[in-house]
């Protein structure tokens, strides 16, 4: 069709909407299921709450908990401050009705190179360091009709290990973004299971590949998997914006980094949307992408990331963009409910 030809009534209303996989015609109108997600997303968009992201964040990087490692304890407490952390997540999900349990992952904290960028002080641990059991909390909405195929939020709760940062957007943020779409589909009753993993990158091994060898032993099949990691973090040069980048690195991420582009214009969310091709699979994205999961991508705020204060003492809660973090959460809900009412896209 050339570009000043009229379209037809149908096909005009099927180019309005062609990522919903609606049955639409200019007879029947909208289908049943669309109706349907169109109106649960409506709700539910509703409840995401910029001030429970805030209150949790600054729990997880300022008071009770300033930092989140396994090597670092509070003067008078028994637990490390991931220990502690770790149980106040667990509170936090059965507060909202779920049973989450843990997994275990023999782990040590990263060494420090002080010869390189500030950033990038990570270095192999030293000989003769200690190991550490870190977990991974998992907590599921079972689907009632593929309770097989699962739908995958994903966040690293874990701050630096080798440096004394509070990690607030690297990545509390992204915890407390994956609490809060945990708690606004509590009463979610899915057709595919929903699981939200809260898992560690700033130790070594990442704790993500377990998850995903598990899950892969298992048969399970991933339909999708988000991670939320530094949602809303950005150079200064796009501070008042509302940034969000999807992340891929196979075909298939690249199809959901399209979708929620479609999402995030359907749906008005004022996201400045965009995304990125990854040269190779990163991050806990990419544990998934590694063990056999495409459908795997990362929402961040900037990329390359652009957070001066990544991986340092000064990434505090004052720093996070709690609006850019809400809006980010509420396009990861709608691409949930998108791929939980019609599949892949």
């Amino acid at each position: 069709m050339k570009c000043c030809e009229k379209a037809p009534t149908s096909l005009f209303i099927m180019t309005l909407i062609p990522f919903f996989n609606l049955a639409v015609t200019a007879q029947t109108g909208i289908s049943e299921k669309a109706k349907n997600y169109e109106s649960t997303f409506a709700s539910l968009k509703a409840k995401v709450s910029a001030d429970r992201i805030r209150r949790g964040v600054y729990c997880l990087s300022e008071d009770p908990f300033p930092r989140r490692v396994l090597n670092y304890t509070l003067p008078g407490h028994a637990a490390s401050t991931l220990e502690e952390a770790d149980a106040w997540i667990l509170k936090q999900l059965r507060n909202a009705g779920y049973s989450p349990k843990m997994d275990e992952t023999k782990v040590q904290a990263f060494g420090r190179d002080l010869t390189k960028p500030l950033a990038h002080q990570y270095a192999p641990p030293p000989a003769g360091s200690p190991w550490y059991a870190a977990h991974n909390i998992f907590a599921d909405r079972e689907g009632s009709e593929h309770p097989e195929e699962l739908i995958i939020i994903i966040a690293h709760k874990d701050s630096q290990s080798w440096i004394a940062s509070p990690g607030a957007n690297d990545n509390a943020v992204g915890t407390c973004g994956a609490l809060e779409l945990a708690t606004v589909l509590s009463d979610y009753k899915p057709n595919h299971t929903i699981r939200f993993i809260f898992c560690n990158e700033e130790h070594t091994p990442w704790t993500s590949v377990t998850a995903a060898e598990a899950i892969k032993k298992s048969g399970l099949k991933v339909l999708a998997l988000i991670n939320l990691d530094g949602i809303g973090a950005k150079p200064p040069s796009q501070q008042g914006q509302l940034t969000n980048v999807t992340r891929y690195s196979s075909p298939e991420g690249e199809r959901l980094a399209d979708l929620m582009a479609r999402l995030n214009e359907h749906h008005s969310l004022g996201l400045k949307q965009s995304k990125y091709l990854s040269d190779s699979p990163g991050d806990d994205d990419g544990s998934f992408v590694k063990a056999g999961f495409p459908w795997s991508v990362l929402n961040i705020g900037s990329m390359p990331y652009g957070d001066p204060n990544y991986h340092q003492e000064g990434d505090t809660p004052d720093k996070v963009d709690y609006k850019n973090a809400k809006a980010t959460v509420q396009l990861t809900l709608a691409a949930v409910l998108h791929l939980d009412s019609y599949g892949s896209p």
